[in-house]
């Protein structure tokens, strides 16, 4: 079997069945099927035509096919074997069909040789323009980049069939924008053509980039798109100031780091090529005043670091530079990236307070100085121009004692007072500065004045001493040692000397020796004392300063004689009060005082508490019998509590005594309500009227307060209804409650108890102990 193709069919060999031992059989043979996309023919476009080897032409033999297409796209005569094509075929919606050929007996439709595949390729046409699917393109590249710089690469897709013709190849041209770019007709890719793109004079550019099939030859289809194209910033432009000249202004009296005001220079580079830092290049400047750079707005901020004088310098100059923090290496060679500018400072005059002079702020002055003697002199000047006269003063606060005093014209400082330097041997005052026409222009400044120490106090004992000394002591034992204190402070140091007083010449007792070291030492001079001829000496002793003038006072050294041990130790001595003096000092008997004096309080606060509580509880017994209610709710503890309630309580409120008395049953023998109280442990209480008993006191007693109440709306009432619930009739169990009872314990039979359980043994046994006790009275 074999196939004829119509139109621009191939001849190839078709499918061998490759058998046994090598055998092959030829069984169908057909030539590969093309077919044109795009076919726009009236007729059906013939494909090729089947034929078996077995057909005779008699039309015994049907051909059929099968597959993708078959019956719709793709027709076949039964008889002759030709395949035609009814519908029109793009090939880039499908590149070729796969179907399946059959010969068949017309007679027995059996397949008269094996069915095979065969294939129907389209054929390509160029009918598919090249499309960029990418875009848009945006790229970028930097300005002054050399010619050749490559910028980017766009790519276009065609669609036709790359292994037939030239359909899907594809060249690439630049439409619009060629001055400046290029594009490579094979790789699409994008370059510059000129070495000159400035960014400052165009910041981006559109490119039109076309694409054309077949090569580029005529009757190819071709595409485009729009590429932009930004220049991307350099450092190749230097700052520069818009004025070689800038003028401010700033008051005298400017604070350190005021700013003076603000200069910046342009730059056309965009991003960190902006980026500025300024500096000042002039000598004087650098000293006056600072300059900052405003990170945001990449200004230059002019402050002031030294304090301006107007009369001192009414204008200064002051040249700033600004250069770029970024600098590209590749631009040097375009010149100097910098800039200056002059900035004029002009300082404006103020009324300024006057001006102390730099003296020393130490004064001294001796403190044996008289009043109104001048301690020293403070000078101050009006900076201004007008030198306006100065006034002084010193502040009320820093010399409330008015100790000194200041002459208003001269600044004179004397004293107002007779000094001490042992009371205060500094003083701190302020002394105010001002122009004499406007006192609203003040200066301050700040003086130490110390006093300087004379010798007018005489050197005292540091305490008045006080020594013992043994009635067996030898001579020369050491039985004091004694110091002085001087309130003066010479410059060169104390130095004191000792000796006895003149009174004291005769004295035989004790001796006196100065260590030379404002010391003085005091020793026994004979052998032995005897307490009971005299237990106490008095020792004169005379201090001497070094002056000058040298001054000296005297004090006396008290000795008592005691009685000593063996080893030295005092033992006793005459005098108690030494004892004490020697035991107490002044703080402890303070403090034992102290201690006596919160005793003394702490009784008398116990014994008003008590009285409080007392009268409080008086106050109590004497309130309304309505507020003395008792309530209790306590059911008690079973038959082991005895004690599960204290009855007294309510015993104690009503006295029953007259009731009993005037009661003819009511004696110890009866059986009567209260002839049973001794015997409340061996019996259940109970509770029966007594028709003898007297009530009305009762009744008159609560219709007195029924009444006050009834009267009295504005207070809520006291009464209350006391309700008792029937608590059930189907316990087997009786009420033991002994209320509303009219028989007496004789006429109740409790010998049920015994029957409720080991939980109600003794509460039978009382019950039937009780009742015996009553059988034998009756007895």
């Amino acid at each position: 079997m074999h196939t004829e193709a119509g139109g621009l069919g191939l001849e190839q060999a078709g499918d061998s069945m490759l058998l046994a031992g090598g055998r092959v059989k030829r069984g169908w043979v057909w030539n590969q099927f093309f077919v044109v996309e795009e076919y726009t023919g009236t007729e059906p476009l013939y494909v090729g035509k089947i034929h078996s080897d077995s057909d005779e032409g008699d039309g015994s033999i049907k051909y059929t096919i099968s597959g993708e297409g078959a019956g719709t796209i793709f027709l076949i005569d039964e008889v002759t074997g030709d395949i035609h094509a009814t519908e029109r075929l793009d090939r880039e919606q499908k590149m070729f069909y796969t179907l399946r050929a059959q010969a068949r007996d017309r007679q027995t439709n059996q397949l008269l040789e094996p069915e095979s595949e065969f294939i129907i390729k389209v054929q390509d046409i160029n009918d598919s323009e090249p499309r960029f699917l990418e875009g848009p393109y945006i790229g970028s590249v930097a300005e002054l980049s050399p010619i050749g710089t490559s910028v980017m690469q766009v790519m276009a897709s065609d669609a036709d069939d790359p292994t037939y013709g030239s359909s899907a190849r594809v060249v690439y041209s630049v439409l619009e924008g060629e001055q400046h770019f290029t594009v490579d007709s094979k790789t699409g890719v994008i370059r510059t053509a000129v070495a000159n793109l400035d960014r400052e004079t165009q910041d981006r550019y559109e490119v039109v980039i076309r694409a054309t099939d077949m090569a580029g030859q005529l009757g190819g289809l071709s595409g485009s798109t729009t590429v932009t194209i930004v220049i991307t910033d350099v450092n190749d432009n230097p700052p520069r100031f818009p004025q070689k000249m800038y003028q401010f202004s700033i008051v005298e009296t400017a604070l350190v780091g005021t700013a003076i005001g603000r200069v910046k220079a342009e730059d056309s580079d965009v991003g960190e090529n902006t980026d500025m830092t300024y500096q000042i290049k002039d000598e004087e400047g650098v000293q006056m005043f600072k300059v900052t750079t405003d990170s945001n707005t990449q200004e230059a901020i002019i402050t002031v670091q030294k304090p301006l004088d107007y009369e001192a310098k009414m204008v200064h100059t002051v040249v700033v530079e600004a250069l770029n923090k970024f600098v590209d290496p590749r631009f040097v060679d375009l010149g100097t990236f910098r800039d200056q500018t002059i900035v004029r400072v002009s300082v404006l005059d103020v009324d300024e307070p006057p001006e102390f002079q730099p003296p020393s702020d130490l004064m001294e002055v001796q403190e044996d100085a008289y009043v109104g003697s001048v301690v020293g002199v403070v000078t101050a000047l009006d900076p201004d121009a007008a030198n306006n006269p100065v006034r002084y003063a010193i502040d009320s606060n820093t010399n409330l004692e008015r100790i000194f005093d200041i002459d208003a014209n001269t600044g004179a400082i004397v004293t107002g007072k007779v000094l001490d330097r042992e009371t205060a041997g500094w003083h701190n005052i302020t002394v105010l500065a001002m122009e004499a026409d406007n006192h609203s222009q003040v200066s301050r400044a700040s003086l130490r004045i110390r006093i300087l120490d004379v010798n007018d106090n005489p050197p005292e004992l540091a305490t008045p001493y006080e020594a013992a000394v043994c009635e067996d002591a030898k001579p020369g034992q050491l039985i004091q040692t004694i110091s002085v204190v001087d309130r003066d402070e010479p410059q060169s140091g104390h130095r004191f000397y000792f000796t006895l007083a003149p009174e004291a010449t005769n004295n035989h007792h004790f001796s006196l020796l100065d260590i030379q070291d404002n010391t003085a030492a005091v020793r026994t001079q004979r052998v032995g004392f005897n307490r009971q001829e005299q237990d106490i000496y008095f020792l004169p002793i005379l201090v001497v300063d070094s002056g000058p003038p040298a001054l000296s006072s005297t004090g006396t050294l008290t000795i008592r004689v005691c009685g000593c041990d063996s080893t030295g130790a005092i033992q006793s001595c005459n005098s108690t009060a030494y004892g004490m003096s020697a035991t107490l000092s002044p703080g402890a008997l303070i403090a034992l005082l102290v201690c006596i004096l919160i005793l003394i309080v702490l009784v008398l606060l116990i014994l008003t508490l008590k009285r409080h509580h007392k009268s409080h509880l008086t106050s109590e017994e004497d309130e309304d019998m309505r507020d003395n209610v008792i309530k209790y709710n306590d059911e008690g503890g079973g038959e082991q509590d005895t004690e599960a309630y204290d009855m007294s309580a309510l015993r104690s409120l009503y006295d029953f005594s007259e009731l009993k008395g005037s009661d003819g049953g009511g004696g110890p023998g009866d059986g009567g309500m209260m002839g049973n109280l001794p015997s409340e442990l061996h019996a259940l209480p109970q509770w029966f009227q007594n028709p003898d008993l007297d009530f009305s006191m009762f009744r008159d007693y609560i219709s007195r307060k029924v009444d006050q109440a009834d009267e009295d709306l504005s207070v809520p009432p006291y009464d209350s209804f006391q309700t008792y619930a029937f608590e059930g009739s189907d316990s087997p169990i009786l009420s033991l409650s002994s209320i509303n009872t009219w028989s007496t314990s004789s006429e109740q039979d409790f010998s049920y108890l015994s029957s409720w359980g080991p939980r109600f043994r003794q509460l039978a046994a009382l019950y039937a102990g009780h009742k015996g006790e009553e059988e034998s009275e009756e007895s």
